[in-house]
């Protein structure tokens, strides 16, 4: 596809921009995988419809408002990247074309304080506890509210775990195998801690000691991947500052976490911070990945068998490429079937932020896929990101499903006798 674009314009981000313009053949292999086309059917609403609209609005033939509503409704979830034959980088011309739209888009009082209210509270564990406890007061008068902030209160669990306070260094068990630096990351800590404990035990029991940097804060793919990059660049620095450089490898069990990390060399595209980010960035690694690599103990075997239908992370699966490692560890795991979920390459509608700016759409992407996991008669569902963990238990919920939703470390964990709940 031929542009137009005038790079210039567009600041270092801009050849990255038109580069997964130019590789866009038309094609049509991402129809099939884009979530938003499968319930909506509109050419606008598929990654090659939205990739002629945003280049028709950065050579200047449309505006941002007209393509906004389009580009609003994109999950950000990758699929069609990695079904793209012809590999267009999406990523590389969504995420920088949300920061522009942002600068000057207009938006109403409420939609100002809702995002103000994510942007400052979800990615700060303590504050974010402080507003979910907040938000279990206002749950009686959830009807009142808009719908944005009706799905916030929907998400949340009737009851916040107690805190688990992370130690600096969690040691390895027996002989030390690697020496590794854990993201506790930001939502999760308050909403599931276990998950954190988890992966110290199961990497403990494999040899690995673990470090827990004291400083380091969110990721930044949230404020990434709203167009907020002001913020996103602010917390990266932070933690390319406070992580250590003399670990194996920097571990994250969050699959959003994961790719937002992954996402730093762009985000300081043509600055002197690239290099440092793409460095740091080669260190990050999934924690089942790490895991794989390493060489897992085996488990003992299970007192009873045990299904379980494993869920792609879309950030795992397409904006990592992480598919194989997580269900090596899993079928690892004596006495454990693992099941395949039918339409398994499509998002469950989590996607950040989507189900709190998009909740219709989150619902109804989000419903499908619960029905295919019910369609496996498995006995738990797997995933390996906190915001999957959040949006299936909620769409299990409204279908009366009482079906167990873990984190992959968390199954690895009650394998090896741990303590995760």
């Amino acid at each position: 596809m031929r542009h137009d674009i005038p790079v210039d314009a567009f600041g270092p981000q801009g050849t990255a921009m038109a580069e997964a313009v130019d590789k866009c053949v038309h094609c049509g292999f991402c129809l099939a995988t884009c979530p938003t086309y499968q319930v909506m059917g509109e050419e606008p609403d598929s990654p090659r419809g939205r990739i002629i609209l945003m280049k028709e609005a950065l050579e200047g033939r449309l505006t941002t408002a007209e393509v906004e509503p389009y580009v609003d409704r994109c999950l950000g979830c990758m699929a069609c990247v990695t079904t793209c034959p012809s590999g267009v980088e999406y990523g590389n011309l969504l995420t920088p074309f949300r920061a522009l739209q942002e600068k000057d888009r207009a938006r109403s009082p409420m939609e100002r304080f809702t995002r103000t209210l994510v942007s400052q509270t979800l990615p700060y564990p303590r504050r974010f506890r402080t507003a979910a406890r907040l938000g279990k007061l206002a749950a009686p008068a959830a009807g009142l509210l808009p719908g944005s902030m009706r799905a916030m209160l929907d998400l949340l669990p009737d009851e916040l775990p107690a805190q688990q306070p992370l130690p600096e260094i969690y040691p390895a068990q027996g002989e030390r195998r690697a020496r590794v630096a854990l993201l506790a990351g930001c939502a999760q800590q308050v909403l599931a801690p276990q998950i954190n404990w988890a992966t110290l035990r199961v990497l403990a029991r494999n040899g690995v000691e673990t470090i827990i940097p004291r400083g380091q804060g969110c990721c930044g793919a949230l404020a990434l991947h709203t167009g907020e990059a002001e913020q996103a660049r602010r917390l990266a620095q932070n933690n390319m500052a406070v992580f250590p450089q003399d670990v194996d490898a920097v571990i994250t069990n969050a699959a959003g976490c994961g790719s937002g990390m992954h996402e730093y060399p762009l985000l300081f595209k043509g600055t002197m911070r690239e290099e440092p980010a793409r460095a740091f960035a080669s260190r990050v690694m999934d924690v089942s990945v790490f895991l794989a690599q390493l060489g897992l103990v085996e488990p003992p075997p299970l007192s009873a068998p045990l299904t379980i239908a494993y869920h792609d992370a879309c950030h795992l699966a397409h904006a990592q490429g992480v598919t194989a490692e997580p269900r090596a560890l899993l079928r690892a795991i004596p006495n454990v079937t693992l099941v395949e979920i039918p339409e398994r390459e499509l998002c469950c509608g989590s996607a950040g932020t989507y189900n709190l700016e998009q909740p219709d759409l989150a619902r109804q992407i989000g419903e499908r896929k619960a029905r295919h996991i019910l369609t496996t008669d498995a006995d738990v569902v797997v995933t390996g990101n906190i915001g999957c963990m959040t949006q299936l238990r909620t769409r299990l919920d409204a279908l009366d499903s009482p079906l167990p939703v873990w984190h992959t470390l968390e199954a690895l964990d009650r394998a090896y006798g741990g303590n995760a709940a």
